[in-house]
């Protein structure tokens, strides 16, 4: 008797969890941004949020949460009911963080239920146009004979900027000093002027750089060529095999939100980011359109945890 009623509650249980499922949402759905506005992950919650609120009826809204190296925005998801309607659009920082924050508020791969992965985008190697280097391979020769001599500027310590430029320290061999930034801007403003040799940087904003000649790229940190700069080869078919080092945004959910909601969210943003005009528009914008399963998500997830944990040792990152 026992067993049966055990049996019955569970039935009972799946039933209104799939009916929970059938009406979500109901009510408006947060994505919470761990940066501040205008950004490409701000971009991309607004974006897809818009496209959800047209196809489901209800309001899908960014909430900006900036600070704590991404932490105060994704612990607030943490904290959130597990009901569907705060979720994360988390970055390569989250990923990092595990390898470089000391004491981290949450458990990424406890706490947070991974939904799908949205986008790509890539780093990309730039140079002042002085150095006598063409491409990546003329850049490491050239690093080589000049250890500890060049710089390279990012958006700051334990970005994935930082983290893409330790990769290429750990594969070609060179030694390239790092020069940490409030931000793209300073940093590439510096390059411009002959301050620092090199930067590592997102596609969107070295475009018009590349065009005007301010700046020469010798590699992109993604394993296929991006259509917004098609005439830039990658890493890996330059010689760094298995070079990636991508930027990359996805929506997490509390853990134990119901998995018929995790996968509703899934389908739709899923469909958002397979429609022509989304496609279009972020690969103006550097980005790639993703999607999978949130099992393909999280296995991405894990191998990105790895890697930066890796990375962090090899460089001897102190604990931020």
């Amino acid at each position: 008797m026992k067993e049966i009623l055990i049996v019955a509650a569970c039935a009972v249980l799946g039933h209104a969890a799939a009916a929970v499922a059938q009406t979500y949402p109901a009510k408006t759905v947060r994505i919470v941004v761990p940066f501040v506005a205008g950004g490409n992950t701000d971009f991309t919650g607004r974006t897809i949020g818009a496209k959800l609120t047209e196809a489901l009826g209800q309001q899908f809204i960014v909430d900006n949460r900036p600070g704590g190296y991404t932490n105060i925005g994704a612990d607030l998801v943490v904290k959130s009911p597990p009901d569907g309607y705060s979720v994360l659009l988390a970055s390569a920082a989250s990923a990092i963080n595990v390898a470089v924050v000391a004491k981290m508020p949450f458990d990424l791969q406890r706490d947070l239920a991974p939904v799908i992965l949205c986008v790509k985008g890539a780093n990309v190697l730039v140079i002042h146009p002085s150095l006598p280097a063409k491409n990546l391979q003329e850049l490491i020769a050239l690093a080589k004979t000049r250890p500890g001599q060049l710089n390279y500027g990012t958006s700051g310590i334990a970005s994935s900027n930082h983290m893409a430029g330790e990769l290429l320290v750990h594969m070609s061999g060179i030694k390239i000093n790092h020069v940490p930034y409030k931000g793209n801007a300073p940093a590439l403003t510096d390059l411009i002027g002959g301050h620092i040799e090199m930067s590592i940087s997102g596609v969107p904003v070295l475009v018009p750089h590349i065009k005007s000649g301010r700046m020469r790229a010798v590699g992109i940190g993604s394993l296929k060529r991006f259509p917004a700069i098609p005439d830039v080869p990658t890493f890996d078919e330059q010689g760094l095999k298995g070079y990636e080092a991508s930027t990359w945004f996805g929506l997490f959910a509390p853990a134990k939100t119901p998995r018929d909601i995790i996968v509703k969210i899934n389908t739709e943003v899923g469909k958002v980011l397979a429609s022509k005009d989304i496609r279009d528009r972020y690969l103006v914008e550097g980005l790639e359109p993703q999607g999978g399963s949130p099992e393909d998500f999280a296995k991405f997830v894990s191998s990105e945890i790895a890697l930066y944990a890796r990375l962090a040792k090899a460089a001897n990152l102190p604990k931020l």
